[in-house]
């Protein structure tokens, strides 16, 4: 056994025998061959005569197609992943998301749903609904809302969007987790109300695709973006978020687990302006303090060196204890 080879090896012996019974001659010498089998150790193996024992051609096959789906926070320009997950009320969050599809033909990736929740647990609450039926940016609905997919996609693996920063409304908690459902198709998939990516057109109160027309988009508005059997559509219902005075809050709603590959980032620490103050008034208090700690201990220096000053002065000036001359 090797890294890559798995090698058999026997010998093939030859004992000549005497041509007739008669004679004690032979015309022919002793052999032995030797014989060496190479078989890879990695690749994919299928021969019908020799089922059932083996294991079936289309078994490696899908364990040598797994897809690797992400999502992550990415910088303005798009050119990085984003090193902070502090956002204020105001921010963007641009989210992409991505596919890894190792050994596999070339496929695109489509958002089928996004959710944002306070806490990790997907089925908790409270939850709102960013993306949904089939690749519905509804939070773009949204009246103090810009949020959109970027058009065109940078790569068909790849599809990213923008999100104005919002928080909950009535929670305790300013940190939020968003878990989307991605989906993978083959590259040559066209675009239909099932393959989409829409964003909400506010100028003209229509959807635009990313890929299609637009018209791959109208089931947007009906919320009836039909699935194949046994195929879920992703999260429930839209639900809208109350105009709050500039700051972006998300109500509750209800989730519904899709069939497809989950992912999420998280945790996202949204700050309002009361929290921002707050953390400015915590942070001068801090630094005042440390000022009085330096001056402290700076005043505690001078005054040893002080003391040890005049100590040393008053040895100087003692007379010595002994015999005068």
């Amino acid at each position: 056994m090797t890294p890559d080879w798995l090698i058999y090896g026997t010998n093939l012996t030859y004992n000549p025998t005497s041509g007739t019974q008669s004679t004690s001659i032979t015309r022919t010498g002793a052999a032995v061959v030797p014989i060496q089998c190479y078989y890879p150790r990695y690749g994919n193996v299928s021969s019908e005569d020799i089922l059932p024992t083996w294991v079936p051609f289309a078994t490696t096959v899908s364990s040598d197609e797994r897809l690797a789906f992400s999502l992550r926070l990415m910088t303005e320009d798009w050119s990085a992943p984003r090193s902070s997950l502090v956002f204020n009320l105001g921010d963007v969050f641009y989210v992409e998301a991505s596919l890894e599809a190792q050994d596999h033909l070339p496929m695109i990736l489509f958002v089928d749903s996004c959710v944002a929740t306070a806490s990790p647990d997907v089925n908790s609450n409270p939850r709102y609904e960013i993306i949904a039926y089939n690749g519905c940016l509804m939070d773009g609905t949204q009246e103090d809302s810009s949020s959109a997919f970027r058009a065109p996609r940078p790569q068909p693996d790849k599809l990213q969007f923008m999100v104005d920063a919002f928080r909950f409304i009535d929670s305790q908690a300013s940190s939020l987790y968003i878990t989307c459902s991605l989906r993978a198709a083959a590259d040559t998939q066209t675009p239909d109300p099932m393959h989409k990516a829409c964003s909400y057109i506010k100028a003209s109160n229509s959807w635009s695709a990313v890929e299609g027309s637009g018209d791959i988009c109208a089931c947007c508005n009906t919320q009836n973006c039909a699935a194949p059997a046994g195929q879920s559509r992703g999260w429930g219902h839209s639900y809208r978020r109350p105009r709050g005075l500039g700051k972006r809050e998300a109500p509750q709603g209800s989730w519904s687990v899709d069939r497809w590959a989950l992912a999420s980032v998280g945790p996202l620490l949204v700050l309002g302006e009361d929290q921002r103050r707050s953390l400015a008034v915590k942070g001068s208090s801090v630094v005042e303090m440390w000022v009085l700690v330096g001056v402290g201990c700076l005043s505690l220096v001078i005054v040893l060196a002080c003391v040890i000053s005049l100590g040393r002065s008053l040895k100087r000036k003692r007379s010595p204890l002994g015999v005068q001359k």
